[in-house]
C-alpha cells in the first residue's frame, strides 16, 4: 500500500529543531563562517505571530531580527524560504479545513509578491493579498 502524502501541517510539525552554527557558504548577503541561525517551523511561526497587525517587514529584516534574537549574526535564507512556504501552505490548509483567520499564523504580514516563495505557493495568492489589505487599510 502506498504511503499517504503528509499534509503541510504535518510537515511543519516534523521540522528539525532550530540550531545555531557557522554558515557553510556565502549566499544571500551572509558570509561563510558567520554565526548562523537555522530556524525551525515553530520558531518562525512564533516570530511571525509577533509581527503587529498592519506591519509588513521585509523578509531580509525579519531574518536579521530573528537571528539576533538567538545570538546569531545571520539567519539561513534557504531554510527560511522553505519554511515560509510550509507555513503559508499549512495556514491555507487550516483555513480550508475551517480554522478561523485569527487562529492562523499571519504569514500575509511577511510574504508578498516580491518573495521568491510567492511563486511556489499551490493556492491562489489573492487569499494572502486580501488578508494583507484588510490589515493595512
Amino acid at each position: 500500500m502506498p504511503q499517504q502524502k503528509k499534509t503541510w501541517n504535518e510537515k511543519l510539525a516534523a521540522c528539525k529543531q532550530w540550531q545555531v552554527k557557522p554558515a557553510p557558504m556565502s549566499i544571500a548577503g551572509m558570509k561563510a563562517g558567520q554565526v548562523m541561525l537555522v530556524p525551525d517551523g515553530e520558531l518562525l511561526s512564533a516570530a511571525i505571530r509577533k509581527i503587529p497587525k498592519g506591519n509588513t517587514p521585509t523578509i531580509k529584516q525579519f531574518r536579521l531580527d530573528l537571528a539576533k534574537s538567538k545570538n546569531a549574526e545571520v539567519c539561513c535564507p534557504i531554510t527560511t524560504g522553505i519554511l515560509l512556504r510550509t507555513i503559508a501552505e499549512a495556514a491555507f490548509e487550516s483555513y480550508e479545513a475551517g480554522s478561523k483567520i485569527s487562529e492562523m499564523t499571519p504569514i500575509w504580514r511577511l510574504l508578498d509578491e516580491s518573495a521568491p516563495t510567492w511563486k511556489k505557493l499551490s493556492f491562489d495568492t489573492d487569499f494572502l493579498v486580501n488578508l494583507r489589505e484588510q490589515e493595512t487599510q
